[in-house]
């Protein structure tokens, strides 16, 4: 069955060129022009993904993103940003609030297809996990349903604080770099920067709560889930 793609923008012309390209890659394309629109089509389409502008009409990309993170029913959809806003800073923020890539217009085509495919690639490899219940002492996290537990209480983690720490659960005890992580957790086509990773790492610290100390910082070399009572 063909993966549906989400496409949220005000521009015409640009959504039917992003259509276009999609379905020549045989995916199935839904569009929304506001972020209001978007937020019901993504609750009622439950797309595998979304293709978010960030200058909308009514709310700001960012402020969809946060909404559908925040939303137990649309927390897990990839969102790839893709905006004219191409500064650092404006990466960094859309990427800090759950995106999990962000390409700048004008744009090519063929990238934005790969972009998409990258992105559901990562997600299906982490869907078809053979290990799919992981835990680590208080910390339980389930890949197959996108849940997690923390001394037996659930709490909710964006796509990639998800991601994050099923990297650290599934090899405690190993250190990684700064690097390692953006490879690993974003992909090699995120645009992001260390300080990013940094971020995600304090966010996902509050998440933990009791449990946060374990995810250690090596000084000068990166990250890592120290192993319970090690």
């Amino acid at each position: 069955m063909a993966k549906t793609i989400l496409v949220v923008d005000d521009e015409a012309d640009l959504v039917e060129v992003v259509r276009y390209n999609l379905e020549q890659a045989h995916y199935r394309v839904v569009s929304a022009a506001s972020g209001a629109v978007a937020l019901t089509q993504a609750r009622k389409a439950k797309p595998d993904l979304i293709v978010l502008d960030i200058m909308l009409p009514d709310l700001f990309g960012t402020e969809v993103c946060r909404t559908l993170r925040g939303d137990a029913r649309t927390r897990a959809i990839p969102i790839l940003f893709l905006s004219a806003k191409g500064e650092e800073v404006d990466r960094i923020v859309a990427l800090e609030l759950g995106g999990d890539d962000y390409l700048t217009k004008p744009f090519s085509p063929r990238e934005l297809v790969l972009r998409v495919g990258a992105i559901l690639r990562r997600t299906a490899e982490g869907e078809a996990d053979a290990a799919t219940v992981v835990e680590a002492g208080a910390i339980r996290l389930d890949a197959g349903a996108h849940r997690v537990w923390v001394a037996g209480a659930e709490v909710a983690l964006t796509a990639t604080e998800f991601r994050l720490l099923e990297t650290f659960l599934r090899q405690p005890g190993r250190v990684f770099s700064r690097d390692q992580l953006l490879d690993r957790v974003w992909g090699i086509t995120a645009e992001v920067t260390t300080r990013t990773v940094d971020t995600h790492i304090n966010r996902l610290r509050d998440h933990l709560g009791e449990q946060a100390e374990r995810v250690e910082t090596v000084r000068g070399v990166g990250y890592r889930l120290r192993p319970e009572g090690g």
